[in-house]
């Protein structure tokens, strides 16, 4: 077993004040994970396991996997925030030609959880023990995959990624602070991500653009830039997969891909304006009510129909707890990758025109007829992604509640 016990930054300690009934053992993918059995997942624990994040965890699998068919050779891993290693212990005993996995935390104790579990599970893994940005700062060009998926706000370790990250790697990012990116909380939001948020039908989406515009704007400092391989916004978190490209003109170009977003709570009107310094104007042009600007933020595609189709390849092989939940979200954002920006919510139309809601079927059939495009999104049940204006969607419900 490889702990990298000589290196002076990692403690060896003993768990001896947890008794047997004090510790679990669970069962996820291939690993069996044990633990200090508290009553509540909390940051204040020394060591937790969230089973809320199992679904993540899935999903974050196949999402590696089908980067390392892509780049076609073994791949380095680090999970920047190990825990009781249960991330980058599955990675290692699930994922196919891996080549190594760090396995990093500030903690002592979760370091010697994640020696126990590693033996447990007879995997090899090397454990860390330093604080993220120094962990990042100290191993430029290491690892092929960075996921960083902490306790709340990934933003203050993204620079240290940037600067880490080789060619052709691979970003893995989790937010869990979703109320200040979907804007319930303004000032939190600019503080981490440098973006104005909004709290609109469509918040959990413009928190994913908003998300990845930091992340790529970030990167930009270093020459690098983005591609967008898969993003999803599910339960207490948002999580996307960015692999990360070099060149000063391409990051330059890549750049233009990032702007804002103008909303009117009235009407329902929304456009999307590119560029940082672009000229966006203060009254809606259809009922002259103050426009709501939330950005800067990533306009282009967030989901990759390629690389979604790699992973439902390789779900159909993996035995996975949660796959029929994790194929349903993978094809909904499949057929997402094409669709605009953006989502109306019917139910918000409805009560704008202050009439009953007719079967959302029936809208999307229209809609289709109408030679637009209509799709529907896992960010909400009763909401549909189309090209058509707010006006033409409105004629259209208004059409089929009058039928």
């Amino acid at each position: 077993m490889q702990t990298n016990q000589n290196n002076p930054n990692y403690q060896n300690i003993e768990i001896e004040t947890y008794s047997e009934d004090e510790l679990k053992i669970i069962k996820e993918g291939k690993v069996e994970i044990k633990f200090p059995n508290f009553d509540k997942v909390s940051s204040d624990a020394p060591v937790f396991y969230n089973p809320k994040m199992e679904f993540n965890r899935d999903t974050s699998i196949l999402a590696l996997q089908a980067y390392q068919k892509e780049v076609d050779r073994e791949i380095s891993i680090c999970d920047l925030f190990g825990g009781s290693g249960i991330r980058g212990i599955r990675y290692k005993k699930e994922i196919n030609a891996v080549e190594d996995v760090s396995i990093n935390d500030i903690s002592p104790l979760a370091n010697e959880f994640t020696r126990i579990n590693a033996e447990l599970n007879d995997v090899e893994v090397k454990i860390e023990q330093k604080e993220a940005n120094n962990e990042l700062r100290a191993n430029m060009g290491r690892f092929d995959v960075i996921d960083i998926d902490p306790f709340g706000t990934p933003s203050p370790f993204v620079d240290s990624a940037g600067y880490n990250l080789k060619r052709d790697s691979l970003l893995c990012l989790t937010a869990t602070d979703t109320s200040c990116l979907c804007g319930t909380y303004k000032e939190p939001c600019i503080r981490k991500y440098n973006a104005k948020p909004y709290k609109s039908e469509y918040c959990h989406e413009n928190g994913i653009r908003i998300l990845i515009g930091f992340a790529a704007l970030t990167l930009a400092k270093y020459q690098k830039y983005i591609e967008v391989k898969m993003s999803h916004s599910s339960e207490h978190y948002m999580r996307t997969y960015l692999k990360v490209k070099k060149g000063s003109k391409a990051t330059d170009k890549s750049l233009k891909n990032i702007g804002y977003i103008a909303h009117c709570k009235h009407c329902l009107y929304r456009k999307e304006y590119k560029g940082l310094a672009s000229s966006i104007p203060e009254y809606c042009p259809e009922c002259r009510e103050k426009l709501i600007i939330a950005g800067p933020m990533w306009l282009e595609s967030i989901q990759n129909r390629e690389f979604i189709d790699s992973m439902i390849e390789i779900a159909a092989e993996k035995e996975l707890n949660q796959k029929d939940k994790v194929l349903k979200l993978l094809n909904s954002c499949k057929i997402e990758a094409n669709a605009p920006s953006t989502f109306y919510d019917i139910h918000k139309v409805c009560r704008a025109l202050k009439i009953s809601a007719p079967k959302l079927d029936k809208v999307f059939d229209k809609l289709e007829e109408k030679g637009f495009i209509a799709v529907k999104t896992h960010y909400s049940p009763l909401g549909i992604k189309t090209n058509a204006t707010n006006k033409e969607l409105m004629d259209i419900v208004e059409e089929l509640v009058e039928k």
